[in-house]
């Protein structure tokens, strides 16, 4: 076992980076960064959005291998030529996109490329199924190492991952934003396997933009802001508040600049939604749903995960069979029925969806591309595209939700996760949108650009669009938010004003102990 212990006199840290730099082609991304990671804590990694955090992690694991300064571990410095390099030290990483291969077994996952073999030389079944077995019950993960990854759920998915890491002898272990898809039970499940595995005298680096896991676990915290080292220290002597300034270099005491505005007449206007999916369909059904939406107004919509928030905006948003609806849905007073997104878009209908990388962006393409797909009909004349006007819009987009990008025409998935869904809001924008659908639009980003958000939704509710947000953080749906509808089982509970809500009444109406009868 691991224990932190002293070496002639000083801490004996188990990993140091000492003046580490990293440049990409027209960016610098990291700028001598000096920091040491003790043997055997929870050292949490904090930053906005392109602070480096992922850059660094990819030279500790072997990813990048060109970079001036040096990684000590133990006083010994590191050069790895390959991620299978850094594993064989102990050191391997689980990305926020696990790297698993669906159709293959949990065992098969766990071994590959290291599978067990009998004398003959072929891959030895058994015994690799009884090697997983022992790796994944001390995580409490009680699936049978011949199940398909794609059987799984996410949070098994990730103490597969995990498993995969132990198998290797991992002595460092960096989590990349554990949690951003799981339940809260899974989530819970997970921190238990942490500590356990922090007993064990597994190292972990921690990156999330979640303050509350960041001060339930880490011991120590290290910030970096645009590729820069601002502060290591200690959890416990320090606040959220204090680290929200290191990150963002300013005061945030107006994190959610919602701006107070009378709301306009009724724009849209649901009736009777019901939405019954296809039995094989991991969706969620809704039953006699009806709300109104009125000019400039931010509706919210709050619920446990399978309450159905997705499910509705996609159905205002035209993405479920007609055959699966029933009710109506009308605009201004007059009946409008969608059969595809393509139809809700002509009517001024725009969806930022849930996850960004699989339905709202194409990775292997230009952030300007991104951007005009879904407004190119703006920019054509007699059946082409007219680059100047294209080019003018796409310019004023970037300047206006401020992304950092090196170009509009960088590849959309070397941009950091905030500037990706800035991204994603300008393509909806880019239609001239009068309602405007939020399916959790600050998930997985930091704090700063959270609130550049948040400021954007005030800026166009004043311009008269309305919105609709779906969110499972309670403190953003109840800032920014004039009214808030709680869905549970896929039923609308009530419709609670801006002055009637709070978390209490939130959660009781979520979890289905509220009385309160829908508005």
């Amino acid at each position: 076992m691991l224990v932190s212990g002293q070496l002639h006199g000083q801490r004996w840290m188990m990993l140091q980076f000492q003046s580490v730099s990293k440049r990409f082609p027209g960016t610098q991304a990291l700028t001598d960064i000096s920091f040491d990671v003790e043997r055997g804590e929870i050292h949490a990694l904090v930053g906005e959005n392109g602070a480096g955090k992922s850059t660094l992690m990819k030279i500790l694991s072997g990813v990048h291998t060109e970079y001036e300064g040096n990684l000590v571990l133990d006083g010994q410095k590191l050069a790895f030529p390959s991620p299978r390099d850094a594993q064989n030290m102990g050191i391997s990483i689980i990305h926020q996109e696990l790297n698993l291969i669906p159709e293959l077994t949990v065992a098969e996952n766990i071994f590959l490329g290291r599978e067990p073999r009998n004398s003959f030389g072929l891959i030895a079944q058994r015994q690799m199924t009884r090697n997983a077995r022992v790796l994944l019950e001390p995580l409490g993960l009680r699936i049978h190492p011949n199940r398909k990854v794609s059987s799984l759920r996410v949070g098994e998915q990730q103490l597969t991952e995990i498993a995969k890491a132990l198998s290797l002898q991992t002595q460092i272990l960096i989590l990349d934003e554990p949690t951003s898809a799981l339940s809260q039970t899974e989530i819970d499940h997970l921190f238990s396997v942490i500590a356990d595995l922090k007993r064990s005298g597994v190292t972990m680096i921690y990156i999330s933009h979640k303050f509350d896991e960041i001060f339930r676990l880490a011991d120590r915290i290290t910030v970096l802001r645009d590729g820069h080292y601002i502060m290591t220290t200690p959890t416990d002597e320090t606040s959220e508040p204090k680290v929200i300034r290191a990150m963002v270099g300013r005061e945030l005491s107006d994190l959610f600049p919602k701006v107070q505005i009378p709301t306009g007449s009724e724009v849209f206007r649901m009736d009777h939604l019901d939405f019954t999916p296809a039995q094989d369909s991991e969706k969620r059904s809704l039953h006699d749903i009806s709300f109104s939406l009125h000019q400039g107004e931010i509706l919210g919509v709050a619920g446990l995960m399978g309450a159905g928030r997705t499910e509705l905006l996609e159905a205002i948003f035209g993405a479920h069979p007609a055959h699966e609806l029933s009710g109506t849905m009308s605009m201004q007073g007059k009946s409008v029925d969608f059969h595809s997104p393509h139809d809700a878009l002509e009517h001024g209908i725009a969806l930022v969806s849930e996850d960004r990388k699989t339905q709202s962006l194409i990775l292997g393409m230009p952030l300007s591309q991104n951007l005009t797909m879904s407004a190119l009909r703006r920019f054509c004349q007699l059946g082409f595209i007219v680059g100047k006007r294209e080019r003018s819009a796409v310019r004023e987009a970037i300047s206006s939700l401020r992304i950092k990008t090196p170009g509009p025409e960088k590849l959309i998935d070397t941009l950091s996760g905030g500037n990706q869904q800035k991204a994603v809001i300008g393509k909806c924008l880019l239609t001239n949108p009068r309602i405007l659908l939020l399916d959790e639009p600050t998930r997985g980003i930091d704090v700063g650009a959270k609130a550049e958000i948040y400021s954007l939704m005030s800026d166009i509710t004043q311009q008269g669009t309305s919105i609709i947000m779906a969110s499972s953080e309670l403190p953003e749906l109840l800032a920014m938010c004039d009214r808030i509808m709680v869905l549970h089982d896929g039923r609308l509970v009530t419709i609670l004003n801006q002055d009637e809500a709070d978390q209490i009444t939130i959660m009781e109406a979520a979890t289905g102990h509220s009385q309160a009868s829908a508005a």
